[in-house]
């Protein structure tokens, strides 16, 4: 199945390639090719579609070794648990499946041990007895997102923030928000568990789980209530095969960044972009600043528009963090075959993959998520032979 997947991959670039030269002639000069490339085009997806089709299994493959898994750990840590499942019957790629079990077992865990609180902290709570974990799936945009949800005592934001100045992670004139201490949680080998167990505790924590979700080019955030409960919602791409996106042209190099991630475009005027001490610069988008990244200089392209009002800014939102990102010019729709860059370069933030063009060149994949963060950071440039160099590993 992997091999056929590869292969209808390659029948994408090839036809896209078709595509592209048939495109170069003038037009009218050959309609029946013209004519033929268009019904070459519709069968290839249709056929993408079909195979792709064959790949995907519901999330119910991998909530099914959940319930005896909760029952087990709940009879020996002494707590009266139930699971409750819904959304098995939602459809995801094998591969993305088996990325996530491992990511929703260690939830799954640490929501039992010290997610949840034990029958008699729950009676005198007010809370019933029974603790409820909850494992569900849902459609949302392009997208599926698992959530793993309890109704145990929350994060314990005071104790997180104490456990981060104790390892270093903030200091003690660090003001930040709620919602950012709970991410710290995520760092390698955070616990705040009293006991170390082989379940918790032991120094293998969250920092597994985003990776893991990362490495599926998924996201993980947490919301939490004090004395209500956690919920983790992993967002997570259908498939990981094949993508949608914009073609962005930078300099001579070529972007793509995926479409499900893209609000709008626009040319912004002189007055709408303005520089902040120590955070980068701002666009303003109808009275709203957003941050923006030049691609051009995070990437080391030294030929790329520097003039914002000569260039074009795309707004882009991710997980309901926005930004713009400045491009020379918007070079259309296309869909394309993700390549991974991992194996033969290196992780490089801010990308998730490769792709080859319908003229044969590399393009690099943009990755909303690792934008997002460069953006919160005021964005940082790359050395200048970056791109080209990961361009030529992903041949």
């Amino acid at each position: 199945m992997d091999q056929l997947i590869d292969l209808v991959g390659e029948l994408v670039i090839a036809q896209s390639m078709v595509a592209s030269a048939a495109g170069e002639l003038a037009h009218g000069s050959a309609p029946r090719l013209l004519e033929a490339v268009a019904l070459l085009e519709r069968n290839t997806r249709m056929l993408q579609e079909r195979v792709m089709a064959v790949r995907m299994v519901p999330v119910a493959a991998a909530f099914s070794r959940f319930p005896r898994m909760v029952r087990d750990l709940a009879t020996r840590f002494g707590k009266d648990v139930m699971l409750e499942t819904a959304g098995e019957d939602i459809e995801l790629d094998k591969s993305v499946i088996e990325g996530v079990t491992d990511p929703l077992t260690h939830l799954v865990r640490n929501a039992v041990d010290h997610g949840v609180e034990n029958a008699a902290a729950r009676t005198a709570a007010g809370k019933p007895a029974q603790a409820v974990i909850r494992l569900s799936a849902m459609h949302e945009g392009g997208s599926v997102v698992i959530e793993v949800a309890d109704d145990g005592n929350g994060l314990d934001t005071a104790r997180i923030r104490a456990k981060a100045l104790e390892r270093g992670l903030l200091k003690a004139e660090d003001a930040l928000p709620d919602e950012q201490v709970h991410q710290l949680i995520f760092a390698a080998g955070f616990s705040t568990a009293d006991v170390v167990s082989d379940v918790s505790g032991r120094g293998v924590g969250l920092d597994v789980v985003r990776r893991n979700v990362e490495a599926l080019n998924g996201t993980v955030a947490i919301l939490t209530e004090p004395g209500r409960g956690t919920r983790f919602r992993i967002k997570l791409p259908l498939t990981l095969a094949i993508l949608d996106g914009l073609t962005l042209g930078v300099g001579q190099q070529t972007f793509i960044l995926p479409l499900l991630s893209i609000v709008e475009s626009l040319r912004p005027a002189a007055s709408d972009v303005k520089s902040v001490l120590g955070r980068g610069e701002l666009v303003m988008v109808r009275g709203e600043p957003l941050p923006l990244l030049r691609l051009h200089a995070l990437f080391g392209i030294t030929d790329g528009e520097s003039d914002p009002t000569r260039a074009l800014v795309v707004i882009m939102d991710h997980d309901g963090v926005r930004l713009g990102l400045l491009v020379d010019q918007l070079l259309g729709q296309s869909q394309v075959v993700i390549k991974n860059l991992e194996a033969n370069y290196r992780k490089v933030d801010g990308v998730m993959g490769a792709t080859i063009l319908g003229d044969g060149n590399v393009a690099l994949i943009l990755d909303a998520q690792g934008l997002a963060r460069l953006g919160g950071r005021g964005g940082e440039g790359r050395e200048p032979r970056m791109v080209e160099e990961a361009a030529l590993a992903a041949v």
